[in-house]
């Protein structure tokens, strides 16, 4: 079952976004721009890159960018075992992530502490 009808969500989407085009033009066409400037060059493959675009995506916990990438994944060919294993490294990276703020969270609260004695 699935919890969201990721087809219908791609036609709001392009509905909203050309309500959006139609009030602010130029910046409608500066993220097409940008969205497009990866599609065609580069060092990564297509399906590659629909990879990684979905490992950001989850990341960053973008629905759109989810239901835009995966279906591009798949017209690049990409398996459910190739996305299920760029979502792993997404996983493991957001876990890193989670682990080095959480240092930083505590060298905040230590930082009125006083200094370790160097002779203890």
């Amino acid at each position: 079952m699935t919890m969201l009808d990721w087809n219908a969500y791609k036609k709001q989407l392009a509905s909203t976004f050309a309500e959006i085009a139609k009030h602010a033009p130029d910046l409608m066409k500066g993220y097409k721009a940008l969205a497009t400037s990866r599609s065609t060059t580069g060092a990564l493959d297509p399906k590659t890159r629909e990879l990684v675009a979905l490992a950001v995506a989850v990341t960053v916990r973008c629905d759109g960018c989810i239901a835009t990438h995966a279906a591009f994944a798949k017209k690049h060919g990409a398996t459910a075992e190739e996305i299920t294993d760029a979502l792993g490294v997404a996983v493991m990276v957001n876990a890193g992530a989670t682990l080095v703020y959480s240092a930083r969270t505590l060298d905040a609260f230590h930082a009125d502490d006083p200094p370790p004695d160097p002779k203890a």
